[in-house]
């Protein structure tokens, strides 16, 4: 009688942990904002020449603009890159600690979507300095204490300023400008999403709270699609 409870108890639990994903996508798809469209794909994109089946129809395959494989330090002194092929969901944004301007403005807005996510694994937050002469790893543990961020989920990321300015212009397309003034480098406020792959699938106005909050729904939306490829695995 025992035995059986164990195993019924077991299935219970077996059957709730494979209904979780299904039960996302459900909610995602009838009651978010979204209605589970799968979010753009942002960056030029090429043709493939492979191939995929739709009800019997190919479909010829699309390349999509992914970032880059790169190595940063973080504020810890660690060496940290984005995961690829991993169901790590990114959100990044360009910034420097000398900035008076938006990044004040930027980084509270980003607090609010990592304070939400702060229990997400999936979800991983970098803050990237484009003054990394200054912001070396020990300026920027001090400003990440300032912001509350927590070790290991608010990264931020210091490195050589050539490679992250070409990073910031060539892989994750934003501006940046060095005026040659120390506390004058302009650069974009937008907090960008980028999926496990790589690719970039959003973009949000950091100084902007209703595009920010955007942002809060679209993420959602990513994790529908990361947990609905783990259920039709």
């Amino acid at each position: 009688m025992a035995n059986n409870r164990s195993s019924i108890k077991k299935i219970l639990i077996l059957v709730s942990i494979l209904a979780v994903p299904g039960f996302l996508y459900f909610l995602l798809q009838e009651k978010g904002k979204n209605r589970y469209r799968p979010l753009s794909f942002f960056g030029p994109k090429h043709v493939a020449s492979t191939f995929h089946t739709r009800r019997g129809v190919k479909i010829p395959d699309t390349v999509y603009h992914t970032i880059s494989d790169f190595k940063l330090i973080d504020q810890q002194g660690d060496s940290i890159g984005l995961p690829a092929d991993t169901a790590q969901i990114t959100v990044v944004n360009f910034f420097f600690s000398r900035c008076q301007t938006v990044c004040p403005v930027v980084n509270l807005q980003l607090k609010r979507v990592v304070d939400e996510y702060r229990n997400n694994p999936l979800i991983k937050f970098y803050s990237i300095s484009v003054d990394p002469e200054y912001d070396n790893p020990s300026v920027l543990a001090k400003y990440a204490l300032n912001q509350g961020a927590s070790v290991g989920k608010w990264m931020f990321l210091t490195g050589d300023k050539a490679m992250i300015h070409q990073l910031a212009r060539k892989d994750f397309l934003v501006d940046v400008l060095d005026t040659g003034k120390p506390v004058n480098i302009n650069h974009s406020s937008m907090l960008i999403l980028v999926d496990p792959k790589k690719r970039i699938r959003g973009y949000y106005d950091g100084t902007n709270k209703e595009q920010v909050d955007k942002l809060l729904d679209e993420i959602k939306v990513q994790i529908a699609e990361e947990l609905r490829k783990v259920a039709y695995q």
